[in-house]
């Protein structure tokens, strides 16, 4: 078209030179002619220029639409970045979506249900257990509680000047059946707990008038508070195992304590204080119910006096960690009877009681399957916080005094897990009571008192499945009394029990 256009160009020229010298002549037809054709000629340019300008326009409009096609390209690449940055944005919102809901998911009680703002776990145990036991110096009662579990001051003593034979006994009891009720709420920065147990165990004997069935028709059993407290940050109020020792400490067994001769075991009221001081270390200071065990001189017989005036003081440290724990404890208390009575009847009199123990976890292994234990309890007037109370804490004499007894027990235990479903458990277990010198030690004065207490054991636990525990256990114990007469017992438990 460009080329075309030139041409025109110098042909207009050309004929612009001749023009003039035409328009001074006639015109011819010649003229004419050429003057026709010049204004074809001038037609023609018109259009050319028309053509030129409207190839111009849409080349102009052509540009417009390339630059509008590259804007819209770089508004569609934006927009595709913003996309990609808001589905990035999404995906990293997922994944903490995703880690909030894996955080509240691990934080979702494992055990139990929600209510309100605690956490609540109901559990428990049933167990079943069958023994068989052999008494060498006579019999135990029936529905006695050293027929429900070892117990060494109810194993029957020989007496030559009045001679018993051995007897063989067997019992099967589902009393030791327990469950308990656990709640912890957060309050804000606090922790509240409250924990609640029973079982069936603690009552035996009670007559079938007030309860209890009997082993020939119902058997059944009164249920017994065992543990009761409330726990606000450090502080702990109700009924726990005294804080002068560590319940942790306890052996497995298919008994109820397993070597109580030597262990201290008492549940009572309290207010508990717990200090941490380290990492690892805290101090537990308690102010426990007191009740003073004492014994009359020429009756064995413990009595419960109710007259103490003080609660009874413990201090507890302990150092736990990967390896175990260790603990050290003390007690402080006062011994106190007072019968009541006037004038030359009446009987008052007090005397300090004290305490110091050891007690030890120590594990074998990474899983904490095997363990050893111990606990050395040394002290004076403590005899009712060893071996289910086996002595008194002081005897009463004639003349109204108290008398003091002292105490030193031992207890050691091993625990080796086979592998995932068997353990083996040895347990032994003693006790040694010193009574003051001055104390009369005919039958009319501590000639019957239990002077010494120590048991061996063995046992071999299988779990065929997770929660169920069978266990069969060997026991030797064997009691002595002031006056050197003595009785053992062998004793063979099975036990069954499913944990849920």
């Amino acid at each position: 078209m460009s080329i075309k256009i030139r041409g025109s160009v110098w042909l207009l020229a050309a004929t612009a030179l001749a023009v003039p010298g035409m328009v001074q002549a006639r015109p011819t037809s010649r003229e004419t002619a050429l003057e026709a054709r010049l204004q074809r000629l001038e037609a023609e340019m018109t259009q050319l220029r028309a053509d030129l300008k409207s190839a111009r326009d849409e080349q102009a409009v052509h540009a417009d639409q390339a630059i509008a096609v590259r804007q819209t390209a770089e508004q569609a690449q934006a927009q595709a970045l913003v996309a990609t940055r808001t589905a990035e944005a999404a995906a990293t919102k997922s994944d903490e979506a995703t880690a909030k809901a894996t955080a509240l998911a691990d934080a979702a009680p494992k055990q139990g249900f929600r209510s309100g703002n605690s956490n609540v776990v109901l559990s428990g145990y049933i167990k079943l257990l069958a023994s068989s036991a052999r008494y060498s110096g006579g019999d135990d009662p029936s529905n006695s509680l050293g027929r429900d579990l070892y117990l060494p001051q109810s194993i029957p003593v020989f007496n030559p000047a009045s001679p018993t034979s051995p007897t063989r006994v067997t019992d099967f009891t589902a009393k030791q059946t327990r469950f308990w009720v656990d709640a912890n709420t957060k309050l804000g920065s606090h922790a509240l707990k409250a924990y609640i147990e029973f079982d069936f165990q603690a009552a035996p004997g009670t007559p079938q008038a007030l309860g209890q069935g009997t082993q020939r028709t119902t058997n059944a059993y009164d249920l017994a508070m065992r543990r009761a407290f409330v726990q606000f940050d450090r502080w702990m109020f109700g009924q726990e195992f005294t804080n002068f020792s560590n319940p942790a400490v306890y052996p497995e067994s298919t008994d109820y304590v397993g070597g109580v001769d030597g262990l201290i075991f008492v549940r009572q009221p309290m207010v508990r204080y717990s200090l941490p001081l380290d990492k690892g270390l805290t101090l537990h200071l308690a102010a426990e119910n007191p009740e003073t065990a004492s014994a009359t001189a020429g009756a064995a017989a413990l009595i419960e006096n109710g007259e103490d005036h003080a609660p009874d003081f413990t201090a507890r440290l302990e150092y736990a960690g990967k390896f175990g724990f260790l603990d050290v404890a003390a007690l402080g208390r006062q011994l106190r009877v007072d019968n009541a009575r006037t004038g030359l009847a009446h009987i008052s009199d007090s005397r300090v009681g004290w305490g110091i123990s050891t007690t030890g976890k120590i594990f074998l292994n990474e899983k904490h399957t095997s363990d050893i234990r111990f606990q050395a309890t040394y002290g004076e007037g403590i005899g009712r916080y060893l071996g289910l109370n086996f002595s008194p804490d002081t005897v009463l004499q004639a003349n109204g005094q108290l008398g003091s007894v002292r105490n030193l027990a031992l207890f050691g235990s091993g625990r080796f897990a086979l592998n995932d479903q068997w353990r083996v458990n040895l347990i032994g277990s003693f006790q040694r009571v010193s009574y003051a010198g001055y104390l009369n030690r005919t039958t009319a004065g501590i000639a019957m008192y239990n002077r010494q207490a120590w048991s061996i054991a063995g046992n071999v636990f299988y779990s065929p499945v997770k929660n169920v525990d069978l266990g069969v256990e060997y026991r030797h114990g064997d009691r002595r009394l002031v006056n050197d007469l003595n009785g053992h017992v062998d004793r063979l438990d099975f036990a069954a029990k499913y944990s849920f």
